[in-house]
């Protein structure tokens, strides 16, 4: 069987699966799934970009995905005036000045001759810059937190169209990797792995904490959508009538037109991105960051800067991250940083890479869509056979209870099971690296 034909079927598998969901359950359904498959398969591509085309190895993927989130409510929400008021300009001006200490901290550190006289400058210019940042900071947090706390208590966003947030999502997980990337891409990989992983947890934390920014754990919800809202649709005579015409009702009509416009919107994101990296893996670039990846040594005798070369591909799949948290959270409508969970946004993104085809752009695009299908499908799959299978059962049965609580459990139990025959059969995943 050629590649290609192979490739095609396999793709054409999940298409068909997905249509079997809307046949056998709903096309609400069937929508959500291909509109997480969407998003998953863009998150792939960011994470292939690193670990297939440079061997990096990120497990911070869910901070970049939160941060794309956290984009939309910075760029989409309409800003908070009172709140501004009240003490918006001491926060800002309190992160100038703790952005000012560190600055300050490496010049002394650049500048100056090795010796103590450095050393005590230094010392000196972090503690006294730690409490006058704090002294401007905190005040304004307390200001701006205590106006309308039950619905704002936060600064709010910019106010623009909610599409601008998905670039702007890509920008703030861009500039973040390139912090971290300065400082942790020197690691070997596990200790690379380690440090992301430790980076993304203090992403998540300071989002839930630091109400002033997005509320914290009260989450933004009503978040600008760039497509009507359902109920704007069952009032509008128009729409109810082609509706009604084509013999679907209106209420239903309405989230499936949702649902269909946010899937054309990824799609075309989707594609615009695949194309873009396949352009990267086959232009001189992508062929250099392979080298790297296979031989860092015999790269660095050519005369390429390794670390530079990884920085850059690291910046490039968390910018794709974070459009892809981006779309998230507008699909979703709201921003809860609580459910940022590593098993979900890192792990499971892992899954999808590795089964789908590390290195391969396609192949994460299919990893993408497979595993997220099966994450949704597995649990109702397996709470169904265990009904069948303890059908004979009394009702009081405690073996019939245990095996019907155990279906919660499938998700995990079939994502290791893809994951060991997927690496004992096809090691190089479903459409492995050419």
């Amino acid at each position: 069987m050629s590649t290609t034909l192979k490739n095609t079927l396999l793709f054409a598998l999940v298409g068909a699966l997905i249509l079997l969901t809307g046949v056998m359950q709903s096309w609400n359904s069937a929508l959500l799934i291909l509109n997480m498959g969407l998003i998953s398969a863009i998150m792939a591509i960011g994470v292939n970009l690193q670990w297939g085309f440079a061997g990096l190895f990120n497990v911070g993927v869910m901070g970049f995905v939160a941060l794309g989130g956290l984009a939309v409510v910075l760029v989409s929400e309409p800003p908070v005036t009172e709140a501004w008021a009240a003490g918006g300009m001491r926060i800002v001006l309190g992160l100038l000045l703790g952005a000012a200490t560190v600055v300050a901290a490496v010049l002394v550190n650049t500048r100056m001759p090795a010796g103590r006289l450095r050393v005590a400058v230094m010392i000196a210019v972090l503690i006294g810059g730690f409490f006058l940042y704090r002294g401007v900071f905190d005040p304004g947090v307390d200001a701006v937190e205590q106006v309308n706390a039950a619905a704002s208590g936060f600064l709010g966003g910019l106010g623009l169209p909610v599409l601008l947030a998905w670039p702007a999502g890509g920008l703030l997980a861009a500039g973040a990797a390139w912090l971290i990337g300065k400082t942790a891409l020197g690691l070997r990989s596990d200790y690379l792995a380690i440090a992301t992983l430790g980076i993304a947890e203090i992403i998540i934390a300071v989002m839930k904490n630091e109400d002033w920014l997005a509320r914290g754990v009260k989450n933004v919800v009503g978040l600008p959508r760039p497509l009507p809202f359902e109920i704007d649709l069952q009032n509008d005579p128009g729409f109810v009538e082609r509706a009604v015409s084509l013999g679907i009702d209106p209420v239903t009509a309405s989230t499936l037109y949702v649902k269909l416009g946010y899937s054309v919107l990824f799609l075309v994101v989707l594609l615009v991105l695949l194309w873009m990296a396949q352009m990267a893996l086959k232009s001189p670039w992508g062929r250099m960051m392979r080298a790297i990846r296979d031989n860092e040594v015999a790269a660095e005798a050519m005369g390429k800067d390794v670390t530079r070369r990884h920085l850059h591909v690291f910046v490039l799949g968390s910018a794709i991250c974070g459009i892809a948290g981006a779309m998230m959270t507008t699909l979703d409508g709201q921003l809860t940083p609580g459910s940022y969970q590593p098993l979900r946004f890192t792990f499971l993104v892992w899954v999808m890479v590795i089964v789908g085809g590390s290195g391969n752009n396609l192949g994460a695009v299919l990893g993408g869509f497979l595993i997220w299908l099966l994450w949704v499908q597995v649990e109702p799959i397996g709470l169904f056979l265990m009904q069948v299978m303890t059908s004979g059962l009394a009702e009081d049965s405690a073996l019939r209870a245990h095996m019907l609580d155990s279906a919660a459990h499938m998700r995990l139990f079939t994502m290791g099971l893809i994951l060991l025959l997927v690496l004992r059969f096809s090691p190089r995943g479903l459409i492995p690296e050419k």
